[in-house]
């Protein structure tokens, strides 16, 4: 296997991590408004993920940066042509980071109701745009003979890519409600079991359509395993939520966001962003590529420094392990 497969197979995990990572995160964000019924349940949802959601967005910055360093074109015209909405992204991340941080800074309600409000939107508007964004790279996007994205916003916005959007709202908004049901006691945690029994049964007819759209049009055997075993793993996540397992509810919500994201890389491979206007002007691991030289040293660089990341990041989640619920929640010290 060449260093550039290497590197494709490398970016897909980290794509795979954050948005396994960071779809429970944002799915509590969009519970703050659907499931929570008072100020105290929203300080519950949002400490679910207050030490851990910044530590998930480290995997978004490594998996930008992988992808500058190891494929300079597909990172220009991926950047260049997708402007807009990841420009949306970066400007949702940065709000809803400030809205962690600040919500609690001023003790009126109306303060603390508007950062809420922003946690919301800055959680379901990024993860609707990421299928979206994933959606049209998979489908292909118009490139021409410079490599060069030549399309319009507007071209972003079809059918296909839409229903990608819807897709992994839905997901990530499971994931996050049965991350709740685990991390929660009391009445939420009931609550956010039902909810997950609704959410999932949207989530498995949206993703099914989308995967089969996704298999018809340019799937191989190796995609259509993973469409399987995505399907499945959300079909006996949905069971073991109605049974009140939920740690394996969570782990098979995560297995269905893999297999998902690995579906999509098997699906491109060996492009990177095909071209719907030639087949020969498609970005591929071989002519959007760094040189080799940089590909040997980036590998040695990631094969020390990951191990330690995985292990701190695991550790963090260790210590945070215990469930939370309104009896927990402090009173203001203003």
């Amino acid at each position: 296997m060449e260093l550039h497969d290497v590197w494709f197979v490398l970016i897909a995990v980290l794509w795979t991590g954050y948005f396994f990572l960071e779809g429970f995160d944002f799915g509590v964000g969009v519970l703050t408004r659907l499931l929570a019924r008072n100020r105290a349940e929203k300080r519950v949802l949002i400490n679910t993920i207050g030490p851990v959601w910044d530590g998930n967005e480290v995997w978004l910055l490594t998996a930008g940066g992988a992808t500058f360093a190891a494929f300079p074109e597909w990172y220009a015209t991926l950047f260049s042509g997708f402007y807009l909405p990841l420009l949306a992204i970066l400007v949702c991340l940065i709000v809803r980071g400030v809205a962690f941080e600040y919500r609690v800074k001023r003790p009126e309600e109306r303060w603390q109701r508007n950062w809420e409000t922003a946690i919301f939107w800055t959680s379901l508007i990024p993860a609707f745009l990421w299928g979206v964004a994933f959606g049209n790279i998979v489908r292909g996007v118009k490139i021409d003979r410079e490599l060069e994205y030549v399309g319009s916003v507007w071209d972003l916005l079809n059918p296909y890519a839409l229903l990608g959007g819807l897709v992994t709202l839905t997901l990530f908004t499971f994931h996050g409600t049965v991350f709740t049901a685990l991390k929660t006691v009391g009445e939420i945690r009931e609550r956010a079991r039902t909810l997950a029994l609704r959410v999932g049964v949207v989530t498995a007819v949206l993703a099914l359509a989308f995967l089969l759209w996704t298999q018809f049009a340019s799937g191989d055997g190796k995609s259509l395993g993973a469409l399987v075993v995505a399907v499945a793993a959300l079909v006996v996540a949905l069971s073991a939520t109605q049974a009140g397992r939920e740690g394996w509810a969570f782990a098979l919500s995560g297995v269905t966001i893999v297999a998902t994201v690995a579906m999509f890389f098997l699906t491109l491979f060996p492009n990177v962003m095909p071209s719907t206007l030639d087949a020969d002007w498609s970005l591929t691991v071989t002519n959007a590529s760094s040189s080799p030289y940089t590909l040997k040293i980036m590998t040695w660089l990631a094969a020390v420094a990951t191990p330690l990341v995985l292990l701190y990041q695991g550790w963090t989640y260790w210590v945070f392990r215990k469930r939370i619920g309104t009896q927990h929640i402090a009173e203001p010290a203003h």
